[in-house]
This record gives C-alpha cells, sequence and structure tokens, in this order.
C-alpha cells in the first residue's frame, strides 16, 4: 500500500520564521506571486525534492499554496507535479473546539488510509481529533517554521512508514 504523506510549504519547505538575514545553507530564494499583490520571499532547498521522493511516500500538497504549488515550489524543489487537497470553503475558517481548518480536509483526502500530515501548525487537537475520527494509523508531524525540514525529520518519516503502511 503507498501511504499518502501530506505536507505544508511555508513552515516545513519554506522556513519563513527564519531571520529575514540568515537563510539556511542549502537554500535558494525565489519571489513568488500566490495572490495579487507584493510577491513573497520564499526559501527553499533543491535537495528537499528527491529526498522526499526517496521516502516511498504517495506525495500531496496540503497548503493554502494549492495548485501554485507546482507552479512555484515543485520545480524548485525538484518534485513532479502533485495532487493538491482542495480547502475550499474551509480555507482560514477558524474551528471553536481548536482543531486546524486543515484538518477535515486532510481526513477526507486520506479517505480511511493511514497518512502522515507535516506541518508547522498543527497541535494536540488535531491529534485528539485524527485518532477520534480516523480508523487507521496516522503521523501528524511538526516542523520548526524557523529551520524547516532537517535530516532528523527525513528520518522520523523513513522510520514511520513501515508502521503506516502496515495499517490497523
Amino acid at each position: 500500500m503507498r501511504v499518502p504523506a501530506v505536507g505544508k510549504v511555508d513552515g516545513p519547505l519554506n522556513p519563513y520564521a527564519a531571520k529575514p538575514e540568515r537563510r539556511p545553507e542549502g537554500y535558494v530564494t525565489i519571489r513568488a506571486s500566490v495572490r495579487p499583490g507584493r510577491p513573497l520571499r520564499v526559501w527553499l532547498n533543491p535537495s528537499h525534492g528527491p529526498a522526499l521522493l526517496a521516502l516511498g511516500y504517495e506525495l500531496c500538497w496540503a497548503t493554502t499554496w494549492m495548485a501554485k504549488a507546482n507552479q512555484w515550489i515543485a520545480p524548485v524543489v525538484g518534485l513532479p507535479e502533485l495532487p493538491y487537497v482542495d480547502f475550499g470553503h474551509c480555507l482560514f475558517a477558524e474551528r471553536p473546539d481548536g482543531v486546524h481548518w486543515k484538518t477535515e480536509a486532510i481526513l477526507a483526502h486520506a479517505a480511511g488510509r493511514p497518512f502522515a500530515w507535516v506541518d508547522d501548525e498543527q497541535g494536540p487537537a488535531d491529534t485528539a481529533h485524527v485518532a477520534a475520527h480516523h480508523p487507521a494509523p496516522a503521523l501528524l508531524h511538526h516542523v520548526d517554521p524557523w529551520i524547516g525540514l532537517r535530516t532528523r525529520d527525513f528520518t522520523t518519516l523513513a522510520d514511520a512508514l513501515g508502521g503506516l503502511a502496515a495499517g490497523p
């Protein structure tokens, strides 16, 4: 079984919270226009795409960039065009229970299958919600938006794949 892995651009791939004068080593800078207005400064590491592909997950974007991630991010990091979670009316919708607005759409995308979710915004409410509402194993992996994906994150994802693929 191919296990879906959904991931965010800002935070994991683009360590946006890092100080502007401290671009991490190995990263390149692009200017991307996701919405009308001033282009965003985005730092990307071209080695991340091949490293993600090597993990063996079924990759998918779970980002507010949605289809734009294929235009701006994928070519720079070396990923093919990927499917994306369409957040539709849930985009940025606050929930009173503290569950992230992405969580329900990601569960719908996983469709009962084991999955990994790489993001810098999910928290304990999301972990509890997924455990209570998703029938298969799931990994919610937090990435620090000050530093982005690191070797230990790839190791965690690689180590988790066997348990996720084994299913419930």
